[in-house]
Parts: structure tokens; sequence; C-alpha cells
């Protein structure tokens, strides 16, 4: 087997940092975060670079206040964005806490279950199907176990082990059950020697390359204006140390310096939000499909079902008794690990005072087999027992016609009531060769199991259809069940079931016709999913190994509550609590963060392209800055500051799939960005012509009209209606104005600039608020006209 870092290739880089941080491969010495180095980033970065050179020049020009002012904005800035970086760091640390892998371990002569985390060298592990194999470790006895190594090797068909093979950390078990010795942890394994050296560019997400979108095509223009303006005052014999000083300044507030920030401060609070709602986001870049998904695959079990399962009544055949019938049951069920089911079995065996078996060779259940299999000693001899699905169990026993009819009418019967049924068997006599023989078993029992319906469910896919998110059921129960449980659950459409892996030719119109889809196999699914993403962007639930392939190529894979560890390391999100309600209030919730960044990122294009054309408009007109460079750099900390706000601003939930529409906050943000331009200038005339006041006041009173009059577009930016009718959150409120009233207080006493009158002050207040409305008006009049446009349009190609 050789291992390299180029055989991580089949895996995304979040299935690499999950199983790296869920193996505590993040307390590897190349892992971890180097404060110091991230510090020096920082410091090199353009803007922080031309904030060192603007103070620079300060102390050169003789301006020494001005030079400790821009350090301390300097140091300000990257206080405040370590310090937000490093508490989401912890917050999603945190969260991360919550999804554990447990172990089964052998300690102090009882197995239990711990934390992979706190697993040593020398421990004795059991590991079954869907585990995740937490370290290294030598294998002491295996049952038709089989491992998929594509972690380690880059293969990604399973590889059978046997007693005295080795088990990686990073692989996980796709069948049957082993008992290995831990030989190796955390960075000592192979897994942890391939990640510490393994390296390549991140991929970035849509939202993360629409983030810098925006941030070079702001940058472009200040750079193109600040070079222009540079020429004009350069030509006017301006000093080149003060028009460089004002340039430096100029891109400072023309480029959105907090907006990487600030979106990283939205979507963290936004994963915070989640983990409120049960929901634990695994990858970030998921949110973004999360707000546009259309379609939810869901499972039955757990989602829209309570996940409680009981025994609700048996029916004997061949004289069986139901003691003895819980006794064999038990058998089966108690050797494998931990389900909802097998509880739900020993449950039942316990409260009938069954008796207990000595066993051995024990087949556990796969997705292929669909039954478990057990040697019993009864009555001193060797008894094959299995316990399964009914379909898979009558094919190994022989019934007569009379025994037949009884066995389809108790299943039928059953699934009128939504009952799930196991079918027990057993065979007297031992086995040809080492395993027990499944053929010319008897008939024993039909166990029928109740999972009762989440009261909720009804009324959450009625809410999830409301807002343009269809629910198809995916289940392997058989037909009679999922027409019964989707007659309670209001799912409309066909009731497609058998598919035999079938479905994977299954056409795109009887797809979308079609509301439940019965006894699929795990092929069935992963096509169902390809299948609907021609269509869609496609969520899909699952709980068991066989549901990994089609989480994993899925828009959104949700690993549900009890999902096994290998399925919840390749989910984008990991539910920790049951029920469809969960993923609804995700998926509301990831269109919320999507509303905060779209209305944030208009705002803060229409703030830089006004700030930017606006001194560039008079500095290249009069041959004067308009604002000082102190001024520059105050009005961009102070329209920054109250920006981490916008994370906590309450919106509106889209009723439909949130869609960043590039081209339509572009026209929006310079109608707002064109509108301050206009005003600017109309104000400017006003103050010199009319007022006469002198050139360094009216650099104060723009000052503070770019201040006030920018924080009030934060009230028309974040909302479709007019701003009145739907006000920002508290915490924006009073952002925006505790701002406001700084700017207003340096403005009329002078501080860092000239002293403006109280009436010039009082008429800047009133001048923004007028100009607000009709920014206001503007927006309303700029939808209205896209709403026509796109209407006539719909008319014109609708048949």
């Amino acid at each position: 087997m050789e291992l390299a870092p180029q055989n991580l290739r089949g895996l995304t880089t979040v299935e690499v940092e999950n199983l790296q941080a869920s193996h505590g491969l993040n307390e590897l010495p190349k892992a971890k975060k180097n404060r110091v180095r991230e510090w020096l980033l920082r410091l090199a970065s353009p803007i922080s670079l031309m904030l060192i050179a603007a103070s620079g020049l300060s102390f050169f020009l003789g301006k020494d206040f001005d030079g400790w002012f821009i350090l301390a904005l300097l140091v300000g800035n990257l206080g405040i964005t370590f310090w937000h970086e490093r508490k989401a760091d912890h917050a999603l640390a945190a969260l991360e806490a919550q999804v554990t892998t447990q172990v089964k371990v052998l300690r102090d002569e009882a197995w239990r279950l711990i934390d992979s985390r706190e697993i040593v060298v020398g421990d004795l592990v059991e590991l079954a199907a869907g585990s995740v194999v937490p370290a290294d470790a030598d294998i002491k006895e295996a049952n038709r176990t089989s491992v998929n190594e594509a972690a380690i090797t880059g293969e990604s068909l399973p590889v059978e082990k046997k007693e005295g093979d080795i088990l990686s950390m990073g692989s996980y078990i796709v069948s049957g059950v082993v008992r290995a010795r831990v030989s190796a942890i955390g960075g000592e394994t192979r897994f942890g020697a391939v990640i510490a050296h393994r390296t390549g560019p991140r991929v970035k997400s849509v939202l993360e390359k629409d983030i810098l979108t925006i941030s070079r095509f702001l940058s472009g223009i200040a750079v193109a204006i600040t070079v222009a303006l540079s020429i004009a005052l350069y030509a006017a014999h301006q000093p080149l140390f003060e028009i460089i000083r004002l340039d430096l300044t100029l891109l400072i507030a023309g480029i959105p310096v907090a907006l990487p920030v600030v979106m990283s401060v939205i979507i963290s609070i936004g994963v915070l939000r989640l983990s409120e709602h049960a929901a634990i986001v695994r990858r970030l870049a998921a949110l973004e499909d999360l707000a546009n998904v259309d379609l939810l695959l869901s499972d039955k079990t757990g989602t829209l079902t309570a996940n409680e399962i009981t025994v609700q009544s048996a029916t004997l055949f061949n004289g069986y008794d139901e003691k003895e019938a819980a006794g064999f049951a038990a058998a089966t069920a108690t050797q494998a690990t931990y389900s909802t089911l097998e509880a739900a079995i020993a449950a039942y065996a316990v409260a009938h005072g069954a008796p207990s078996f000595a066993v051995s060779d024990f087949i556990p259940a796969d997705s292929t087999r669909k039954r478990s299999t057990v040697t019993a000693v009864v009555d001193g001899a060797p008894t094959v027992v299995t316990l399964g699905a009914p379909q898979i169990v009558e094919g190994l026993v022989t019934l007569s016609a009379k025994t037949k009819k009884q066995f389809e009418a108790a299943l039928h019967d059953a699934g009128m009531h939504g009952y799930r049924a196991l079918a027990l068997a057993v065979k007297k006599g031992r086995t040809h060769g080492t395993a027990p023989e499944e053929k010319g078993m008897q008939l024993v029992a039909l166990f029928f199991l109740s999972d009762t319906l989440r009261s909720d469910a009804p009324e959450v896919i009625e809410f999830l259809r409301e807002n343009s998110v269809a629910v198809k059921m995916l289940t392997g129960d058989n037909v009679v069940i999922a027409k019964e449980v989707a007659a309670h659950l209001a799912l409309t459409g066909d009731v497609l079931h058998d598919g035999r892996g079938e479905f994977a030719a299954l056409s795109a119109d009887a797809f979308e016709a079609a509301g439940v889809f019965a006894e699929i196999l795990p092929e069935d699914k992963e096509a169902l999913v390809k299948i609907a993403q021609r269509r869609h962007i496609v969520a899909v639930t699952g709980d068991g190994i066989n549901d990994l392939p089609a989480v994993r190529i899925a828009n959104v894979g949700i690993a549900v509550k009890n999902a096994v560890d290998a399925l919840k390391q390749v989910a984008d999100i990991v539910l920790i609590q049951n029920g469809i309600a969960v993923i609804k209030d995700a998926i509301v919730e990831s269109r919320k963060i999507f509303t905060r960044i779209y209305s944030y990122s208009i705002y803060r294009i229409s703030e830089s392209f006004r700030v930017i054309i606006t001194v560039a408009f008079f500095g290249t007109l009069f041959l004067a800055p308009i604002l000082t460079p102190l001024q520059l750099l105050i009005l961009a900390l102070l329209n920054d500051l109250p920006i981490i706000s916008l994370a906590f601003n309450r919106v509106y939930t889209s009723h439909k799939p949130a869609v960043i529409d590039v081209k339509r906050r572009f026209m929006l943000s310079l109608l707002y960005g064109t509108t301050g331009v206009i005003n600017s200038i109309i104000f400017f005339f006003i103050a010199r012509d009319l007022w006469h006041l002198p050139w360094t006041v009216i650099q104060t009173l723009f000052f503070l009209k770019l201040t006030v009059s920018g924080h009030m577009l934060v009230f028309v930016a974040h909302t479709k209606e007019r701003w009145y009718r739907f006000l920002p959150s508290r915490t924006v409120v009073f952002a925006t104005t505790a701002t406001q009233a700084l700017a207003t207080g340096l403005a009329l006493f002078g501080v860092f600039m000239t002293a403006a009158p109280l009436w010039a002050v009082g008429f800047v207040w009133v001048w923004a608020f007028l100009w607000m409305q009709v920014a206001d008006l503007m927006k309303i009049v700029r939808q209205r006209l896209d709403h026509t446009r796109y209407s006539s349009t719909a008319a014109a190609v609708t048949p």
C-alpha cells in the first residue's frame, strides 16, 4: 500500500479538515495557528501597508499627530479584526465539539463508549459498519469486515480485512464488525503523516469569490480615480508629498477594508444561530447552497418520524410462543452496536422475560444482506437465527400456501397501520463449513415496529412548500407503509417503489411527478439525487453508511442526529436533534444570512463609490481636497465600526431560494451612490455660494454629511420596503446613531478639524434626511421597473 499526499485527492478539503479535527490532528504542530505569522501577514496586506505609508508621510511632513492617529487606526483595525475572528474561531470550535466521534473501547474489563480523542495506544476497540477508524490498529478479530481506505490510498472500493491486517486512521468500516488493538494515534498515524505534508490551495466558495469581486471592483475604481486626481493636482503644482498622502488616504477610504471581516462575522454569527436550531455547519460554503435549496429528499426515520421505535406486536408461526421468539430476536439484535432498532428488540425481549442464549458466528446486517445472522446454543444444540427484512427472510424459508397467505396478510395489515416489519427464522443444527447455513430455515415470527410520526411534520412540509422547497420522502419500507405515511404527511404525487436499481433510468418528468420513493436500495438513493440535480438545488438527509454516496454528491448533505460517524464526517450539516423542523430552521436562517450579506454589499459598494467620486470631482474641479486626509481616515473608521452590527440585523425571510443578483445589486448600488454624489454637489454650492463659508468649514460639513447620510443609507438598503416600515434591529440603530453622534460632536467642537456652526450642523442633518427619502423613493421606482420588466418578459415567453 503506497502512502503519499497525492493519495488524498479523492477527498474534499472539508472532509480532510473534518477528519483531522475529529481525530485530534488539529493538535499537530504544523496545523497549529501561528498568531505571530498571522499578524505579520496582516501588516503586509495592501491596506496595512498604505496606512503605514500614510503615517510615515505624516511624520515626514511634520504632522506628528496625524501620524500617530493613523498608527492608532491601524492597530485598532487589526485588533478588531483579530478579536472577531478569534471569537468566531472559538465559537466554531465549540460547535465542532458537539459532533464528537464515539468509540466502543474495552476498559476495566467492560465495553464502554468514549470520545475518540481519549483513545490511547494499547486500547482494544470494537468497530461496526459506519464507524470511522479513530487510530492505527492491528486487527485481532474480524467478522466479514470490509473497509473503505480512500483517505489513505485513494482507492474508492472497499477492501476485505481479516485477523492480522492493519486498520488505518481516516478509513471507515463499510460492513461487518472488527476488534483491533490501537498501535498509533494522532500525528503518529499514517493518516497524520499524510495530513502534515498535504498542501494545495483551498477552493473558494461562490460567496468568497463574490466578496473578492466586489473588493477588486471597488479597488479598481479607487486606483483609477486616484491616479487621475493625482495628475490633476500635480499639474496644479500641489506639493508632491501632500498629493501622495491624499492618495493613500483616499484609497484607504475607498477600498472596502472591512468587507471580508464583516462578511466573515455575518456568516459566523449565522452559523452560531444555526447551532441554536440544532444544526452544526461543517462546511461554511454549504450555507450558500442551503439558502438556494429548492428540493429536500428526506429519510423517514428520525426526520419525519420521532425515531422512538418500539415493538408493537408479533405474529407467530409454526407453534413458537412469543417468549421464545423474543429470545431468538434478542440474540441477533444485542450483537450489533447501539441502533434504536436493536434497542427496541432488546427492550421487547426483556419485557417478555425472554431467555438469553450463548452465541457465535455473528454476521451483522448491511445494506445488501438486510438481515443479521447468528448461531445460538439452544438446549445444548446449535441453532442458526436470522432477523431481517421480510422480503429477504421469505427467500430463506419454506412456506406452505396457508402460511404464505397468513404471512402476506399480516404484512399488509401492518403496512396499513404504518408499522415496519422484521421477520425471524431459525434452523436447527450446525453449518456447512464455518458460515451459518441460511437455507431451508423455519419461519418463527413477524415483529411489527412503530415509529411515531412527528406531530409537526405535516405543518413543516407545508411551510417548506410555501417557501419554494419541495419535499420528497425516500424510504426502504414497503410501498404499503410508504403510502400510509405519505397520506398522514400530505405528501402529494406518485409513490414509486421496488426500483431494484432501475431508478437510475427514471426520467426527470417521472421524478417530478413522484412524492415518495419506497423500497429503495442504496444505489437508488444516489441515482435519485443525480436525477434531482438536473433541475434542483438538492438537500438530502441520511443516517447509515449506505447513505454516504448520496449525501456526498448532494448540494447539501445532511447527517441526522443518529447518523453513523462516517456519514457525519462527509456531511455538510450535522443535526443534533431529530425532526424536519430542524432542517426548516436551517434553511430559513441561511436565507437570512444571505439577505444580510446582500444588503451590506449594496451599502458598501454605494458608499465607496460615493466617497471616491465626490472627492475626485471636487479635487479635480477646484484642485483642492474636499476632505483632509485625516477626515478621510476618520470617515473610513466611522463607516466600518457600526457595520459589524449588520451581522445581528433583522431581515425578512425570503420565500424563495436566495440568489445574489449581481447585475441588480450593481445597478442599485450605483443608483444610491449617484444620488449621494448629486446631493453633495448641490450642498457644496449652497455652502460656498449661498452661505459663503470658508473652505475648511465646508470640509468639516462634508465630513459630517458623508457620515450621517451614509449611515442613513443603511436604513434604506436593508429592506425592499419603505425604510420606516421595516426598521433595522436595535443593535444596528444604536451603532449607527452612536457613530453619527460622534461625527456630529467632532464637527461641532472642531476636534481634528475646523469647528462648524450649530445651525450648519443642524442643516446637514435635515439635508441628509431629505435625501434619504429621495434614495428610498428611487429604490421603490427601480423595484417596480424591475418587476414590470420581468413580468413583460415572462409574458412574452409563456406559450
